[in-house]
């Protein structure tokens, strides 16, 4: 198998710093995943191999969640985004489609719901790209009328940088279990915005997903996942241990699962 061997289908620049790129294999098939997952996508480094053809041992690679529903095989689907000083994200947010690059053909990851119990409700706290497991989950699994209520809490720097927005709100007209709230900490004057502004800590603070549900998310009711910037994760984490919520690890079940990026 070539080392670049995935070709990029389709592309959608969000804003200056967020990308969508559709990426299918090439001449094998994508194995099964778990929604939350990632993939592992790699381009040729400056320096090539010994042999003048690229090799794994030329690649810079990164790990990206897969967005795309456990259920589409063709392509996958990835929510990038552009870090000016990153080896990689910058040659990735340039991709055309049909240029080639690398797609690990194996998926990891245990940032799933296998560790939450089917009648527990379900708040998705996310910044930036880290919806982009969330969006996974909700391609599969949203159709299952469980019953379960699901919040998607989102958090961006800018208006544009809500990917998936549309999307969502979308689905809302068809899924009243699901509830969605963006918010943005710095909204581009052109935007037009008259949603929240501010972080996710101060969606959970003004208890909009109770108000939404008519109660309040508990330990003995819900489950959270985090996603996103690490300072995020940790505020959030001490947030939900003081409502008595415990972290999930292995060996000790708990209400928070939690996935940190950069």
């Amino acid at each position: 198998m070539h080392v670049l061997n995935a070709v990029v289908l389709d592309r959608q620049e969000l804003s200056p710093y967020t990308l969508v790129l559709r990426v299918a294999p090439i001449g094998w098939e994508l194995p099964e995943f778990r929604p939350g997952q990632y993939a592992v996508l790699g381009l040729v480094a400056s320096s090539p191999s010994r042999s003048g053809h690229p090799d794994e041992q030329s690649l810079v690679q990164r790990a990206y969640s897969i967005a795309s529903g456990s259920r589409q095989r063709d392509h996958l689907e990835f929510c990038v985004t552009r870090i000016r000083s990153g080896e990689l994200s910058p040659h990735l947010c340039e991709l055309q489609p049909g240029d080639r690059l690398h797609l690990r053909p194996y998926f990891s990851g245990t940032f799933t719901l296998d560790r939450v119990p089917a009648d527990q409700h379900l708040v998705l706290i996310a910044t930036g790209t880290g919806l982009a497991p969330y969006m996974s989950m909700l391609r599969t699994h949203l159709e299952a009328r469980s019953g379960r209520n699901l919040a998607v809490v989102h958090g961006a720097h800018l208006v544009a940088d809500l990917a998936y927005r549309d999307e969502i709100e979308a689905t809302l007209r068809d899924h009243r279990h699901l509830s969605y709230h963006p918010v943005v900490s710095a909204p581009e004057p052109e935007a037009n915005w008259s949603g929240r502004v501010g972080r996710v800590q101060d969606v959970w603070r003004a208890h909009a997903i109770g108000t939404h549900w008519g109660f309040e998310p508990s330990p003995a009711n819900t489950h959270v996942l985090l996603s996103g910037n690490p300072k995020m994760v940790d505020e959030m984490t001490v947030l939900l241990q003081a409502e008595g919520f415990r972290a999930d690890r292995p060996g000790s079940a708990g209400e928070v699962h939690a996935e940190r990026y950069w």
